[in-house]
């Protein structure tokens, strides 16, 4: 069982990517590029945080997407909730009439679970991986600093 799906990944990916170049429009293939996302299902990935407000979409040769919340009050859950919300477990999955909403102990726990995660993404902010001390970073950055090194002079003195 996968909790999140490729499209939530797609999504943190590309928001991170936008909130590492704030103010600058950029282009579903130059998204899909840097963050290592297939552009035709990315493509649907950033449509959906459009139509949640989070994105900002300008059509046309100077168009793209832009970030229009700031990353320190935007969540990884709100990011979640736009593509593909956690499904909780309301009522008996099993269809099991005299439990209702009344859960199993087993089916209780596993929703339990479920509030521990939403909880603990309501409690991660875009800014917070941007700027997390750990020596890995976000892929974004990782492949933004590739590039940069990709495209600097040779220092062996060749052209």
């Amino acid at each position: 069982m996968k909790l999140m799906s490729e499209a939530c990944e797609y999504g943190l990916r590309a928001v991170i990517w936008l909130a590492q170049r704030p103010d600058e429009t950029q282009k579903v293939r130059e998204i899909a590029e840097g963050t290592k996302a297939a552009p035709g299902y990315l493509v649907k990935v950033l449509q959906a945080l459009t139509k949640a407000g989070i994105l900002s979409a300008q059509r046309g040769s100077n168009g793209g997407f832009t970030l229009l919340k700031d990353p320190a009050d935007l969540t990884v859950l709100d990011i979640i909730n736009a593509i593909d919300p956690i499904e909780r477990i309301r009522t008996c999955p099993l269809g099991i009439k005299s439990h209702g909403e009344c859960l199993c102990p087993m089916h209780r726990r596993i929703d339990d679970a479920y509030a521990q995660i939403e909880e603990s993404f309501a409690n991660s902010r875009i800014d917070e991986l941007m700027t997390d001390p750990s020596p890995s970073k976000p892929l974004c950055n990782a492949l933004t600093i590739e590039r940069r090194a990709a495209d600097a002079p040779s220092s062996n003195g060749s052209a």
